[in-house]
C-alpha cells in the first residue's frame, strides 16, 4: 500500500536516527517503566507528530484503573497506549491488560509498548469480544531507507489520522480483504462457484457438475474448517454479501436504462 510521504518523510529519518541512540542507551540502562513513558511521549511528539501538550494525556482513568497514555484529535480519543518497562518483553498478560483496556473505554485501537517494540492491535466489539494483531515494528531495526518500514511508521503518524478514514483504517481494510477469511468467503460465492464449473467444463465437457456439489467439495475438502468459522468469517461473509447485492443493483438499474 503505497504512501506518499514526501511531507514527513524528513522528520521521519532524523526521528529514527535521534531514538535509535536514544533507545540503545535505554535499554543498555534497564530504565524502568516511568522512565520508558517519558521517552514513549517524546517519540510520539518527534517521531510521530503530535503535540504532546494538546494531544498526548497521561494516566488516562478507565474505569477503576488507569492507561498510561492515550492520543486525543480535536476532543477524540483515537488510540490507547500501554507502557512497560524497556527491558520487558510484551508478554500475554500485558496485551490482555491493554485490549481490556480499549473494550472497556469503548475504543478500537490500542497500542502495548515498551519503547522498542510497538504492537498496534485492532478490537472488534463482537460477544465476545476480539481482538487483532495489525502490525508490529521494532524500531531498532527500522530502517530509515526502506519505504516499507517507513509505511510503517506513517500509520500511526498523527497525520494519516486526519478527520476521516485513517491510514491505518485503510491498511488494516486491505490486510482483512487479502485475508485467509476474506478470500475463502469469495471462494463460496456463487460467481467463483459458475467460474469453476464453467471452467470444468471447458476441460473435461463430459462431466457433469452443478454449483452445488462444487460448492460441497469447497467447503467439506478443499478449504479449512478455520476459515469458515468464526467471528472474522461472519464479518467477511456480511462485507461479501452487502457488496454482492449493490453490484446486483447497479447491475439492473443498468439494465432498465438501457431498456
Amino acid at each position: 500500500m503505497a504512501i506518499q510521504m514526501s511531507k514527513f518523510q524528513a522528520r521521519l529519518v532524523t526521528g529514527i536516527k535521534k531514538f535509535q541512540n536514544i533507545l540503545k542507551i535505554a535499554k543498555a540502562k534497564d530504565i524502568n517503566e516511568s522512565d520508558t513513558v517519558v521517552i514513549v511521549i517524546d517519540i510520539l511528539s518527534e517521531l510521530f507528530g503530535y503535540d504532546k501538550f494538546l494531544d498526548v494525556t497521561s494516566e488516562y482513568a478507565i474505569k477503576k484503573t488507569y492507561c498510561d497514555l492515550v492520543l486525543k484529535i480535536g476532543g477524540q480519543t483515537r488510540f490507547l497506549i500501554e507502557v512497560k518497562a524497556i527491558g520487558l518483553d510484551l508478554k500475554d498478560d500485558y496485551i490482555r491488560q491493554v485490549i481490556d483496556y480499549g473494550a472497556n473505554a469503548g475504543v478500537d485501537w490500542v497500542i502495548l509498548t515498551n519503547g522498542c517494540v510497538w504492537k498496534i492491535y485492532k478490537i472488534t466489539f463482537t460477544k465476545p469480544i476480539d481482538k487483532e494483531l495489525v502490525y508490529e515494528f521494532d524500531i531498532l531495526k527500522i530502517n530509515a531507507k526502506k519505504q516499507s518500514d517507513l509505511e510503517m511508521l506513517y500509520y500511526i503518524c498523527k497525520e494519516s489520522i486526519g478527520k476521516g478514514k485513517s491510514a491505518l483504517e485503510g491498511y488494516y481494510l486491505q490486510k482483512q480483504i487479502l485475508g485467509r477469511f476474506f478470500i475463502g468467503q469469495v471462494i463460496v460465492t456463487e460467481p467463483i462457484i459458475n467460474v469453476i464449473r464453467k471452467s470444468i467444463r471447458k476441460i473435461a465437457p463430459e462431466i457433469k457438475v452443478t454449483n452445488e456439489e462444487i460448492k460441497e467439495i469447497l467447503l467439506s475438502e478443499v478449504l479449512k474448517r478455520e476459515v469458515l468459522e468464526g467471528n472474522k468469517v461472519e464479518e467477511a461473509k456480511r462485507r461479501i454479501s452487502k457488496s454482492l447485492k449493490a453490484s446486483i443493483k447497479k447491475e439492473a438499474e443498468k439494465v432498465d436504462k438501457e431498456a
